[in-house]
């Protein structure tokens, strides 16, 4: 089953305008009740091209380092998953959290 902060290739071609695109790694972000119930999973996009932007946060991946793209946040299809990458460190999910709260919330 595929859990919250796994971290896995995805395809997310075909996109429109600013989306980003490519076949990237992508954390998912939707909960582990949705993820096993539904065929749709909640990710966001992991680039290496780094931003002063309040909604990305900076993570290390695989020797690299990139941001996890909140601003970029999309529904995909399960079909979509590759290959999986790596899990979040629990450091990066609180903070993960924390920015979530306040991006989507207040």
């Amino acid at each position: 089953m595929v859990k919250q902060y796994d971290i896995y290739w995805v395809n997310l071609d075909p996109t429109v305008g600013s989306e980003i695109q490519k076949t990237r790694p992508c954390l998912v972000i939707s909960p582990n009740f949705s993820n096993k119930i539904l065929n749709t999973l909640l990710v966001a996009p992991i680039t290496s091209t780094l931003r002063k932007f309040p909604m990305r946060i900076q993570i290390d991946l695989q020797g690299k380092t990139g941001q996890v793209a909140l601003d970029q946040i999309r529904c995909v299809d399960k079909s979509r998953l590759l290959k999986k990458m790596d899990s979040l460190d629990k450091e990066s999910v609180t903070n993960l959290k924390e920015i979530l709260s306040e991006y989507l919330v207040e």
